[in-house]
């Protein structure tokens, strides 16, 4: 051999830090130690891989797991359905030996995805368990138990399990019926609400609508005839087709913008006269309104609405339900609420007629009105409900009394004691 293969031959020596003293010197002994470590580690690495070269079941080898594991399962049915305790056996260990491989690795990573509380607490509930069992078995209770369970009656038992099963279908049935209950009110409020919304929308576009049509680009009130037939027409679809706080925000609507209210007229061109303050002039005697109501309101649901300011002059309003509703300041001169309810409406300020009370009277078919002294100018009142109307002034009390007959003078607050009754029935 020469010198070179020597050399190669020769183990190189390294120093690792671990070998280096407090000195700064190796220990032999330390490196010795370290070289043995080595040397066994690769042995022991060695003989594992020649083992599983050798072995019969190593995976290079061996059939497919599947494939075992049906044989498996296949040896433990035949050996149960023939009752052969060893071909069950080996059917049985078979199945468990190879299930096991794969059980074991994943059972290996749950336990370390668990914190180290988490292992204990898992070995403990189980020992814990056993140990109380074990203690109830020393004192006596598990046997005292057995004892108390041979006198129980389990006939009676069952009889009771029947009685409370049939009372648990009753619950169920009954629990069924308040979900479907619950459903139903649910269903309908959602229902009112979208009916509010829609309604909402279309009173909207009526607004506006009606608005487009009479009012010209500068934003003056210019109702040529046809147009005022067509708001009429419009007003008369949409109040039969909302509610009654529907019906009230178009009333209150129609009055502040003054539709309602009869106009003083140019003679020639019939278009409204301006009072020269920002408004225009009423003619309640000859003036012409933009949009008559007439009969749109006979017999509507209107009770406990919104009307204050609102002017409902010659509106025909009979047997109109008006209860509870707030008529203040509310202009009802020439008005037919012929057998309409008031009952606990409010008509502070309400103006019933024209003049005084001394000589205001009802509308009239065949005579003219008479706005100086109040004669024909008032609402016709016959057979109205008053029972407790709210901040009636004695004015429309004495009215009332004069022009509203029998029957509905019984339902004035205050009473129409020494007031004479004008209407004659």
């Amino acid at each position: 051999m020469t010198a070179e293969s020597d050399t190669d031959s020769k183990p190189s020596l390294e120093v690792s830090p671990s070998a280096v003293t407090g000195n700064g010197l190796s220990s032999p002994g330390n490196n010795d130690r370290d070289r043995a470590a080595d040397v066994s580690n690769g042995s022991e690495s060695d003989e594992m891989n020649l083992i599983e070269a050798r072995s019969p079941l190593s995976p290079e080898k061996s059939l497919p797991t599947p494939l075992i594991l049906g044989l498996g399962a296949v040896l433990l049915f035949l050996g149960l359905g023939f009752s052969l305790s060893w071909l069950t056996l080996v059917g049985a260990l078979l199945c468990i030996g190879i299930s096991w491989r794969f059980i074991r690795p994943a059972l290996a990573g749950l336990l370390a995805a668990l914190s180290p509380q988490q292992q204990r607490l898992l070995l403990a509930i189980p020992v814990f368990g056993l140990g109380v069992f074990g203690l109830m078995q020393v004192v006596g209770i598990n046997r005292a138990i057995q004892a108390w369970g041979r006198t129980i009656r389990w006939e009676v038992i069952g009889a009771l399990g029947d009685f409370l099963g049939a009372i648990g279908q009753i619950f169920v049935a009954m629990l069924a019926l308040y979900v479907a209950w619950r459903q139903y009110v649910i269903s309908r409020d959602l229902t009112q609400q979208q009916n509010l919304i829609t309604q909402q929308q279309t009173i909207d576009s009526y607004f506006q609508g009606v608005s487009d049509l009479v009012l010209d680009d500068e934003g003056l009130l210019e109702d040529w005839p046809q147009e005022r037939i067509i708001a009429e027409a419009r007003t008369a679809a949409i109040l039969g087709s909302v509610d009654g706080p529907g019906k009230a925000k178009v009333i209150r609507f129609l009055s502040r913008s003054k539709l309602l209210t009869p106009l003083k007229r140019d003679r020639h061109l019939g278009r409204p006269i301006l009072d020269g303050s920002g408004g225009y002039a009423d003619d309640r005697a000859n003036g012409v309104r933009v949009i008559n109501l007439g009969a749109m309101l006979a017999g509507s649901d209107l009770s406990g609405t919104d009307l204050r300011w609102t002017d409902l002059s010659d509106a025909n309003l009979i047997r109109a339900d008006l209860s509870r509703a707030d008529l203040v300041r509310a202009t009802l001169t020439r008005t037919i609420l012929y057998y309409a309810n008031l009952a606990g409406a409010d008509l502070m300020g309400a103006q019933l007629f024209c003049g005084s009370p001394e000589t205001a009277s009802p509308r009239s078919r065949n005579t003219l009105p008479n706005y100086e002294t109040g004669a024909h100018t008032g609402a016709v009142v016959e057979g109205v409900d008053f029972t407790g109307v709210k901040r009636m002034s004695d004015a429309q009390r004495q009215y009332c009394c004069q022009w509203c007959g029998d029957r509905a003078r019984a339902t004035i607050p205050g009473g129409c004691e020494g007031i004479e009754n004008r209407l004659g029935r």
